[in-house]
């Protein structure tokens, strides 16, 4: 009878269980068997222990050799062969989880997938009325707020020795007003080690209205995910919640400013590891390490982002693309519309990261704003989406216009000898009318000037030094009276920068811009005399505000 060495069995058995330890340590997978990591990782260190066996018995080759033909010299030469028989089970097991996974795709389950997202319809006007104000607008995109707070924290020297600005800047409210922050990381494992006992001291905010950035002194933030082995932040979430599937790791605030990270946490609703949402968060206090898990109906206001805006846009799509089935989604495509999708130029060497969705604070939450669009590659949106990060409430509005892309060049155009870039615009309200509003940066990625551009006619542009002014000018080119605005006749001589023509409800409306960048209006139809003016044209107007009661040409 053939004796089993047990040896090479207890050594492979021991490899495989610390390399897999290490592998749980290192990426802290949810030990959740809706979690194809974890399979992955039985997979591999079955592997490993089979690998181990093999070389102690003295099969180098990990399979079978055949020694076989002689050379011409007389000397054996060895044929490798890989008997699959040693590897059946893991390889057995990564066949599985793909197999799952293709079954928990949309392929199968395209109308589970749509529902994943509950959608309603709601009515622009009342929800996204002009009491939110421009001030409840963050314009600030990621890479501009990341230059502000890097030259915040530039002029503290013995923080910026020691710490970097984590370049994940979060959009929150904070006290009905909308910001973005940043926690402070350590600067390498060194510097982690010089500094672990006292923590991280502070964060950064920046206000996307103002344009400006401050750093906030805090107590020592000790489980950050900067930190390394059991006090960074993720490792330590996973060893107090193992079998939860957490996300979107990130820094917030409370009201009162005191510092906190929040992960979502995930489930997955579709076959096994199909159909991913949010059931709730952890909020993980960094200086005490207290954690609380919160079900998504508990959750408190002052945490802002639970459903990331990356998530709801995902979501969006599978609602939108598959209610007709799979198949529809392929090839007929009827009824199909997804979110507005927008990346850079290949070619290009800016390295700003460019989001498919802008923000608007809205009832002491942050919901994020996108376009709608059909899946037929047009430049145009046929509604939009507004969801709640914090709820994954989502409406979706029916109107038809430009998509942002397009408005963004509309913008882009308007000062197009500056070369000013813009940046993802977000929605506001004007009197009823949906309205683009965004920022213009300079190569340096410097915010320069503010746009405003009609949704439905976005040859409606404004721009200017502040976003006060550039809606005031945008409501005198719909015809909007401001509160500026009396009823008293002045006599003025302008010379004329530009003429604009556009056609408001059936009618055309003549617009001088002059050289001071001061607008007037006034009815083509009541005024042929101003069809034949041009830019350069010196004109005499008689004004009741910005509106046009006569005007004759003057000398130069």
């Amino acid at each position: 009878m053939k004796k089993v060495k047990i040896l090479p069995y207890i050594i492979g058995a021991v490899t495989a269980i610390v390399f897999a330890g290490l592998c749980l340590y290192i990426f802290c997978p949810a030990f959740n068997v809706h979690n194809p990591a974890l399979w992955i990782i039985g997979a591999l260190a079955l592997f490993v222990f089979t690998i181990v066996e093999r070389l102690l018995k003295g099969e180098r080759d990990f399979g079978r050799v055949n020694i076989s033909k002689k050379k011409g010299n007389g000397k054996k030469y060895s044929k490798f062969k890989f008997d699959v028989k040693y590897y059946a089970v893991p390889i057995a097991l990564l066949a599985l989880v793909a197999l799952i996974g293709v079954f928990s795709s949309s392929v199968f389950n395209a109308t589970r997938y749509s529902k994943i997202l509950t959608v309603s319809e709601s009515d622009f006007s009342t929800d996204l009325s002009e009491s939110v104000g421009t001030d409840s607008i963050a314009l600030m995109d990621t890479a501009s707020a990341q230059m502000l707070g890097d030259r915040e924290i530039g002029a503290l020297s013995d923080v910026v020795s020691q710490f970097n600005v984590s370049y994940e800047y979060i959009q929150i409210d904070y006290n009905g007003k909308p910001i973005k922050v940043s926690a402070l990381e350590y600067a390498g494992f060194f510097k982690w080690m010089n500094n672990k006992n006292n923590g991280v001291k502070g964060y950064v905010t920046v206000d996307p209205v103002s344009m400006s950035a401050s750093f906030k002194e805090c107590e020592g933030m000790r489980f950050v995910p900067s930190a390394f082995f059991s006090e960074n932040a993720r490792r330590y979430m996973w060893m107090k919640y193992p079998t939860l599937m957490l996300e979107n790791l990130h820094f917030e605030i409370d009201e009162n400013g005191k510092p906190y990270y929040v992960a979502s946490i995930i489930e997955k609703t579709v076959a096994l590891f199909g159909g991913k949402t949010v059931s709730g968060c952890i909020v993980l206090d960094p200086v005490t390490g207290e954690t609380v898990k919160y079900d998504l109906e508990d959750i408190p206001q002052w945490v802002d982002v639970v459903f990331s805006g990356d998530l709801i846009c995902q979501q969006y799509n599978w609602h939108g693309m598959y209610q007709n089935g799979f198949m529809n989604s392929l090839f007929a495509k009827k009824g199909c519309k997804q979110v507005t999708t927008y990346t850079s130029d290949e070619d290009t060497f800016d390295e700003t990261p460019v989001s498919d969705f802008g923000y608007v604070a809205k009832d002491g939450d942050i919901w994020i704003y996108t376009g709608v669009t059909s899946v037929n590659g047009d430049s145009s949106n046929i509604g939009f989406l507004l969801a709640n990060e914090r709820t994954g409430e989502s409406r979706y509005y029916s109107v038809a216009g430009a998509d942002e892309k397009s408005a963004m060049a509309a913008a882009e155009g308007e000062v197009q000898e500056k070369g000013y870039q813009a940046s993802f615009p977000s929605l506001i309200n004007i009197e009823g009318n949906p309205t683009y509003i965004m920022v213009l940066k300079d190569s340096g990625g410097l915010v320069k000037l503010y746009a405003a551009v009609n949704v439905e006619q976005y040859n409606i542009v404004t721009t200017s030094a502040t976003q006060a002014d550039c809606i005031e000018k945008y409501k005198s080119i719909l015809g909007i009276e401001t509160q500026d605005v009396t009823d008293d006749t002045k006599e003025i001589t302008v010379t004329i920068s530009s003429v604009k023509y556009i056609d408001i409800d059936g009618n055309t409306y003549i617009y001088l811009i002059d050289t001071e960048n001061n607008i007037y209006k006034a009815k083509a139809a009541e005024h042929e005399e101003m069809l034949l003016l041009k830019d350069g044209d010196r004109v005499k107007l008689s004004c009741a505000g910005t509106k046009i009661v006569s005007c004759e040409k003057a000398e130069k």
